[in-house]
């Protein structure tokens, strides 16, 4: 098993779009907003948490700069 490393701002912003991604799929089965703000507000969310997300994986999985050359 691998192990990773994380900061803790690193780790905020893993959750934040985790939290704004599950928002935004939410928004889109709830019943609380009328169907056009809630389509819109919910694509919205659902569209940041995955664009944002993308970056963060890179940065885990990717190669380590911080790590000694061996």
């Amino acid at each position: 098993m691998k192990t990773i490393t994380l900061k803790l701002p690193l780790l905020g912003l893993i959750a934040g779009t985790r939290a704004m991604l599950g928002a935004g799929i939410a928004l889109l089965l709830a019943d609380k907003m009328g169907r056009e703000e809630r389509r819109v507000a919910g694509w919205v969310l659902a569209g940041v948490g995955v664009l944002t997300t993308i970056p963060l994986i890179a940065q885990v999985f990717g190669d380590d700069e911080d790590a000694p050359a061996r």
